[in-house]
């Protein structure tokens, strides 16, 4: 029995400078730390047939499965501002893979070694990084955000020197696809109109086929990736998901969160909350994942100004317009997205002012953004005190006030509130615990906190130690890991 590949290489066919045709650098003894079998299952692959060795080699790229091309792809990125050429450096394509579905997803080796794209790195990487990228990326597809996600984890037996000598490992991760703003300033910055042209066609072909028959289609493209960049941002913010590097090289095309470096999730609730060891300045704190995403497709609009008109001033002043609305819409989404905490229907103009009166609460009284949302939907986890005072019983009287509107009724809010809040995220404190662990050989609390994000809306036994959030005051940080 096959174990069910059907790759489908486009993006390997493109001009040579969009890529670098290479392999993954082969490891020494390569051993499966996880598998995803459910993803595996969405993909329409069977791996029942194969023994964990065979796997590891696999998903090592010491053995490469039939129709795959590997290829490294190169890309550029503002990173914190400033403009760099980079590419793969640590990663290789492996193909395309069609599911029976004909959907396309993009198969890639994380840590698998040396490209062209890797300046001055090792092309590897650590096994803690790439089992905080898996759980992540899949609680996050949990949680109903559009994300890559992670198929396997492997570790290589070699170490990789960073601070100190690390467990090296391979993370094989599925996306739509690896197109970032960032290759198309790649291309952009080449200066070749023909090359811009090509990937703005095959971006809209695989991504955006509603589009391919418009009359401007990069001015199209530019008002459809901003629509899916907002949705992406403010689904963000609704759980406390902070990205910790929102770079342009990380953020994809196709609207899926890419890259979960130094990411984590916010407990106490404070807008300028930062994870990532290096944001000295704040710029990709929580409050500010808007206003970077704006920042982002700006960069974005730039790559495609030679393309939106010949007259180069009226195609600035068209972009600038489209990048000018970021703000409404944004405000628009996200307001609709906190009446759905709330369980609030229909539209009143006083509904920000609540939500900002409960926002701003939550900041001086340093409550968990979680477990409030939590205890206004009748579970009680944390911090029940806060809830007695007087401030918050006031604001409950109006936030009440405004349920019985619209032929609202407790079953209906507490549904809606229920789709949309989870009970459970990964707890920062915890995922270090169980990585702590999977570094130390012992895989099975990482399997158990898995299961516990299987399905955060819905109410379970024992879940509580993972709601619970860390009582130091200890500022928490996540590293690039590279």
């Amino acid at each position: 029995m096959t174990i069910g590949w059907c790759f489908d290489n486009t993006y390997s066919k493109l001009p040579d400078p969009f890529k670098e045709e290479i392999g993954p650098v082969p490891v020494k003894d390569p051993k499966l730390i996880i598998l995803n079998k459910d993803l595996s299952k969405e993909l329409n692959l069977d791996f029942s047939n194969l023994d964990d060795k065979k796997i590891s080699e696999l998903f090592s790229g010491n053995s490469l499965p039939q129709g795959s091309n590997s290829i490294a792809q190169a890309y550029a990125g503002h990173q914190f501002g400033h403009f760099t050429m980079l590419g793969d450096g640590r990663a290789v394509l492996i193909g395309e893979h069609l599911s029976k579905k004909n959907d396309r997803y993009d198969i890639q080796f994380k840590g698998s070694g040396k490209t062209a794209f890797s300046r001055n790195g090792d092309g590897r990487a650590a096994l803690g990084p790439m089992l905080r990228e898996y759980i992540i990326s899949e609680a996050m597809h949990n949680l109903g955000i559009p994300t890559t996600r992670s198929l396997a984890v492997v570790k290589t037996g070699e170490d990789v020197i960073r601070e100190t000598a690390l467990h090296g490992a391979i993370l094989t991760r599925v996306a739509l696809s690896h197109i970032r703003v960032g290759t198309f300033q790649y291309i952009a910055a080449r200066e070749k109109k023909d090359e811009l042209e090509i990937l703005l066609d095959y971006v809209i072909k695989r991504h955006y086929p509603n589009i391919q028959n418009s009359k401007n289609k990069s001015l199209d493209l530019l008002k459809a990736v901003m629509e899916r960049q907002i949705d992406l941002v403010v689904d963000w913010m609704r759980v406390g998901f902070i990205h910790g590097v929102m770079n342009t090289d990380n953020m994809s095309i196709s609207g899926e969160t890419i890259d979960y470096g130094p990411c984590a999730f916010m407990d106490t609730y404070d807008p300028k909350t930062v994870f990532s060891s290096i944001d000295q300045m704040g710029r990709y704190a929580y409050c500010n994942q808007p206003v970077i995403t704006k920042w982002n497709l700006s960069r974005f609009a730039e790559c495609l100004i030679p393309l939106i008109d010949k007259d180069q001033k009226k195609s600035i002043t068209i972009a600038t317009e489209i990048i000018n609305s970021f703000e409404k819409k944004y405000e628009e989404k996200w307001l609709n997205m906190m009446r759905d905490k709330l369980g609030l229907f229909g539209v009143d103009e006083k509904d920000k002012y609540l939500i900002l009166d409960l926002l701003t609460w939550m900041h001086q009284e340093k409550m968990d953004y979680t477990n409030t949302f939590c205890h206004l939907m009748n579970f009680e986890i944390a911090n029940k005190e806060n809830f007695k005072k007087d401030d918050f019983e006031n604001w409950k009287k109006r936030w009440q006030e405004r349920l019985k509107v619209n032929n609202n009724t407790p079953e209906k809010y507490l549904k809606l509130m229920r789709s949309v809040n989870p009970l459970v995220i990964p707890r920062n404190h915890k995922v270090e615990e169980v990585l702590n662990e999977a570094n130390n050989g012992n895989i099975e609390p990482f399997n158990n906190f898995l299961e516990v994000l299987n399905k955060p809306y819905l109410e379970k036994k024992d879940i509580i130690n993972y709601q619970i959030p860390l009582s130091s005051n200890e500022k928490y940080q996540t590293f690039c890991g590279t």
